[in-house]
Formats: structure tokens, sequence, C-alpha cells
């Protein structure tokens, strides 16, 4: 069916996205390399083709709306597939052929997969590569049904059918607003007190979600989630909103957190440590190119 008019830039989209991402028009615009006018400028002009209003800009800070967040969540999903199409156009041009098709869960595709990525390009200039994303449940089922030659994985299940290795290990944390009552220094949150509180989550089949849920029933404890969203992205933009504590992967919010934009929560008691897997169907699949990725993902350096 034909799009229907009119259709949101997607240049910015991206800008939304670090709008969120970095909680600052400003700072995404030093990142995008545009003046800030020309940032906010590009920003109406989404709301206006939209019909919706993204930002809050009412506190003098840019915080994204709930209308903000559902498009930021959908909006990944287009950034990815024109990335790929980007890629494969610049193949396309330059006569080349070698090319894999790569699944990735959304946190694995938004803080390993870049590094991969510039790693295999040095090895292989030739080599094109198209990730798409999804939870880790949605990646099983595209390497299940040959959408793909190889992904990766964030949870605790997987098909036994299935070849796996384990390339990383991530470790999820508890992260609050800074004027969050946990944010006290010191402040130690029992387990009972943690599946007492809406959480900010995942969404159901999600790795992190997973891992989680698992982790609290050896304690008879549940998650209550005040949201469930699919972007890692829009989470970090819900906590810095105070909506709520959240349960997320170091690799998202390190940086967050050494600059105070975030405070990580301890947990008395409880282990949130977890393994990032490579999994494929059969030997046939490791072809030259997908030994090439899967050979940078392991010697990649885990955050434990």
């Amino acid at each position: 069916m034909p799009l229907s008019e009119p259709i949101p830039d997607a240049l910015s989209l991206d800008l939304l996205k670090s709008v969120a991402g970095l909680g600052s028009i400003t700072e995404a615009a030093i990142a995008h390399r545009i003046s800030q006018p020309a940032a906010s400028m590009r920003l109406k002009e989404l709301e206006r083709t939209l019909g919706l209003t993204l930002i809050d800009r009412s506190s003098g800070r840019a915080q994204l709306t709930a209308n903000g967040l559902a498009v930021v969540e959908w909006a990944e999903v287009v950034l990815v597939a024109i990335a790929n199409l980007q890629i494969g156009s610049t193949a396309l041009r330059k006569g080349k052929t070698s090319h894999l098709a790569v699944g990735a869960s959304m946190t694995v595709a938004e803080y390993l997969v870049p590094k991969w990525l510039v790693a295999l390009h040095d090895h292989d200039p030739a080599l094109t590569v198209a990730i798409t994303m999804g939870n880790s449940s949605e990646v099983i089922r595209l390497l299940a049904n040959g959408s793909v030659n190889l992904a990766f994985v964030e949870g605790i299940d997987y098909p036994k059918d299935l070849q796996c290795q384990i390339v990383y290990h991530d470790r999820l944390v508890v992260v609050v607003a800074p004027n969050h009552p946990w944010a006290k220094q010191n402040r130690i949150v029992s387990i009972d007190q943690l599946a007492k509180t809406p959480l900010v989550l995942r969404e159901t089949g999600s790795g992190t979600r997973e891992v989680l849920e698992e982790s609290l029933k050896p304690h008879g404890s549940l998650v209550t989630p005040v949201a469930e969203l699919s972007s890692t992205t829009a989470i970090k933009s819900a906590i810095e909103g105070r909506l709520g504590p959240a349960v997320i992967s170091w690799l998202a919010v390190h940086d967050d957190i050494e600059r105070g934009k975030m405070v990580e929560v301890q947990i008395e008691g409880l282990s949130l440590s977890r393994e990032i897997r490579a999994i494929w169907r059969n030997e046939s699949d490791l072809d030259e190119p997908t030994l090439k990725f899967l050979k940078i993902a392991k010697e990649s350096k885990s955050a434990l």
C-alpha cells in the first residue's frame, strides 16, 4: 500500500532519538553537527508533520512526552532499515558481493554491534552487513526462518536445536534519576522493596525482562511494570523524566551514571549478571564472513 503524506523526515527522527538519549536538544545538535536553532526547527517541523507534541519544553529541559517516547520506539525500526538500505546501496554501487545478515537484540544492536562492525570493516572492507533488531524472542524467530545467518541474544532460554556460543558477559543495573529517594548515597534497597515498586521495564520477550524475572523467582517476587518500553533510548528518557526506577544493561547507562544523570542503586542479595550468546542453525551457516564476525564478537571486552 502506498505511503500517505506527510511523511516524517528520517533525519528528524534520528535527531529526536538523540534528544531522548542525551536529554538535551543542544547536546543532540552537537552530536548531529548542526546548530541548536536548526535542531529546534527540525524537531518542531517533525511535530507539525506528525501532529503531536513530542517534547515538553516547559521545564527548561527537553523531556520527551508520552507521544515522543512512542515515536522514538517506532522510529528505531525505521532508522535501522534506512541504515541497511544505505549499506546495501553502497555495496551495489561499489560492486561488493560479500554479504552477511545478522539479527541482534536491542541492547546488543545499539551498544555492541557498531564496534564490531568497525572492527569487521578493518578486516574486510568489501563485506556488507545488514542488521535486523528486535527483542531476543523476535531475533530467534528470524534465525529459525532463515532471515538471518547469525543472531545475538541476551536472554536465558533459546531453542536447544540451535548452536550457541557465549560471546560477552553483561550485567543489569537498577537506576534512578538523581532526585529519586533511592539515589541517596549508600542506599541499599531490598529485593522485596524492588519487587513492590512499579518499574520501567522492557517488554515481555526481551532478554533483559527475562533475566530480571528469573532472578527474582527464587525470592518469590514478581516484577510490577509502571511502563513497558521496547527501546533502550525510551527507557533512559523515562528514567530522566522520573517515571520510576528501571532495570537496564550497564552498557546503556554507564556513561549517564558517570556524568551524574542517573544513579545506580544496589539491591541487597540480588545478582543480575547475564550472558550474551551468538546463535546459529548449523555448521553450514558458518561461512567465512560469519566466522569473521563471530570471532570479532568473541574478542570484545565484557562489562563485568
